[in-house]
């Protein structure tokens, strides 16, 4: 059944049409509907229509839904896919190999940079690459085009690094995913022929999530339509959070002044979130500009958001850790439920939080990252010994500079990780200590609680969602200066809290993030007493777990880290279950350490 907006939008079979479709507001479904009934009211045949989306996933979805509305036919694609079908078709010369990734052939020039940049991850190279062609900026226009963008290198090297890409590019005959459009705009530019035929195949087009549409598809869009006005683009500008790729919600917001007799359809109806996440998330939406859309809620009522600030951050890692328990042991699997971050940098953090509790993860694993891989690879027949040197080789910093690429400060972190970790481990061979990474920290395809970047969990939905270091220099990030930026911070929040169905929980341990004040949000760092280095009960615990460690044969940090000995000391427990309150003291550790502490707190 739809709603009165949705079945506004498909009743509206001819275009221009502008659907501002809200999170969770049931976008596909209105789009699937809208497009059957096109075919079915005879307004175009299915063969007629183009529908374009940005993902493999999202396209094999729509032609799956219009498949079961019994309206086969109708091309699903993305951008991409669509212009190398017409290169196919059209172009004397199709286009040779493609690229599936800029990061191997930039991995070999980034080789070639000073020292400072040599280890940058190339994919950092890769999307500045990126945003210089979406801009359909060449190398020849980079330098002038940059304003106040800064790339990830200085300008110079990245201007030599997008050149060298380029030659290579084209003398092993390679296309990237760029050149498909780039190349699909000069055909039909150079042959009217081949565009009249494109524009008489199609003569209707839905572009889904209109707010991620960049220059170069922009001016694809543009020469397939001609001077026709039947488009439905669909999206949400509040959820318009790539703009390092050169995507910008002007193009979406623009559609009614292009079209002055477009019908502007508002999708508010959420079907995803409780009324009390969406009146959290809503706090937001006189901040967020655009097209104003004020999600109503569909569902029956459920919990309060959970906000708390700490005096640390591992006491907050803590506090999230044993939330998750807390809402698993209620019967909630840890499969629906996310812990989102700005950035990788901060995945290992709940990785190792996450498995010091014996509970799974999935989604961003140390393991798979860069730096885990290169570092672990130069240890290879070396002495554990050595791997601080090895990570100063690979371009460890000991302070980070303040504007460094999102992937490298990842790297750094990840770094300076391993080099904790190793020394941690102590005594033990290379082999000895990778087991022990793969253990707490590999892969576990499909299992546990979700470790997503806030862009990665866009589309995604959860019962229960944790957006921990919400503060300053995080969300917002420290390289967001400009209003522009700082308001794209602002909408990456708001896809953070948009994906929480049923629990959402807020937290932060450093400088509170300004969004939490136009949350309404203010509350104090919890009072606790300090714990000094030398207290006693400190020292004592601190001896039994050195003593436990050797006994057993691991790293005294499995055992408990020392923020969890700091806030067993603040609490001072008396009873078992006062130790369970704990944060980083889970079920298995209570049974099989729990008498030992009390009787040490004791004595």
């Amino acid at each position: 059944m739809l709603n009165s907006e949705q079945q506004r939008a498909v009743e509206a079979v001819r275009g221009p049409v502008c659907i501002l479709a809200g999170a969770g507001s049931g976008k596909t479904t209105t789009i699937t509907h809208r497009v059957a009934n096109q075919v079915e009211s005879r307004a175009f045949r299915a063969d007629e229509i183009l529908a374009v989306t940005f993902t493999d996933k999202a396209a094999g979805e729509m032609r799956g839904r219009l498949d079961e509305l019994g309206v086969p036919g109708v091309r699903c694609s993305t951008f991409h896919s669509a212009a190398l079908g017409q290169l196919r078709f059209f172009a004397a010369e199709p286009p040779g190999r493609i690229l599936a990734s800029k990061a191997l052939p930039l991995r070999y020039i980034g080789n070639s940079l000073p020292r400072p940049y040599r280890f940058r991850p190339a994919a950092d190279l890769a999307t500045e690459i990126e945003w210089a062609k979406n801009r359909r900026i060449p190398p020849g226009e980079y330098a002038r085009s940059l304003g106040d963008h800064e790339p990830p290198i200085p300008k110079d090297l990245m201007l030599r690094v997008y050149r060298e890409y380029e030659r290579r590019k084209s003398e092993q005959g390679w296309v990237d995913f760029e050149d498909l459009i780039e190349l699909t705009i000069r055909l039909f530019d150079a042959d009217e022929g081949a565009l009249e035929q494109v524009r008489d195949r199609y003569r209707a087009f839905t572009v889904d999530e209109y707010q991620d549409v960049n220059l170069l598809q922009q001016t694809l869009l543009d020469r397939w339509l001609g001077d026709r006005d039947e488009l439905c683009a669909v999206g949400d500008d509040y959820q318009s959070i790539y703009a390092f790729t050169g995507a910008s919600p002007e193009y979406l917001l623009a559609m009614p002044e292009r079209f002055s007799h477009a019908t502007v359809v508002r999708l508010e109806e959420n079907y995803r979130s409780t009324p009390e996440v969406l009146e959290f998330a809503n706090r937001l939406v006189p901040r967020l500009g655009g097209a104003e859309k004020v999600l109503r809620a569909t569902l029956p009522v459920g919990p309060e958001p959970v906000t708390r600030s700490f005096a640390g951050a591992e006491l907050e890692a803590g506090f999230v850790v044993e939330r998750v328990r807390e809402l698993h042991g209620s019967g909630l699997a840890y499969e629906e439920m996310a812990i989102l971050f700005r950035t990788n940098a901060r995945s290992a953090d709940y990785e190792e939080a996450l498995s010091e509790a014996e509970i799974p993860s999935q989604g961003a694993a140390l393991m798979a990252r860069e730096a885990a891989k290169q570092l672990l690879k130069a240890l290879r027949g070396r002495s554990l010994s050595e791997v601080r040197r090895i990570a100063r080789e690979q371009g460890m910093l000991e302070t980070l500079p303040e504007r460094l690429g999102e992937r490298e400060v990842t790297r750094q972190t990840d770094l300076a990780r391993l080099v904790r970790l190793a020394e941690e481990f102590g005594d033990g061979t290379v082999a000895e200590f990778v087991a022990h990474l793969e253990e707490r920290f590999g892969t576990h395809a499909g299992r546990g609680v979700h470790l997503l970047t806030y862009h990665r969990a866009k589309g995604l939905e959860f019962e229960a969602v944790f957006l921990p270091r919400l503060e300053e220099r995080e969300l917002p990030s420290k390289l967001s200066k400009t209003p522009g930026a700082l308001a794209e911070e602002r909408r990456l929040l708001y896809v953070g809290l948009t994906r929480a169905k049923l629990h959402l929980t807020v937290t932060w341990s450093g400088r509170p993030s300004r969004f939490l004040a136009e949350l309404d949000v203010h509350e104090p760092v919890a009072a606790s007493r300090s714990v000094e280095p030398d207290d006693p009960a400190y020292e004592a615990l601190k001896s039994w777990r050195l003593a436990t460690a050797r006994a057993e044969e691991r790293p005294a940090y499995v055992i408990f880290h020392n923020s969890t000995l700091a806030e067993i000391v603040r609490r001072s427990p008396r009873t078992r279950e006062e130790l369970a309150a704990v944060p980083g003291v889970g079920p298995a550790k209570l049974e099989r350490y729990g008498d030992a502490v009390l009787e040490t707190l004791g004595g």
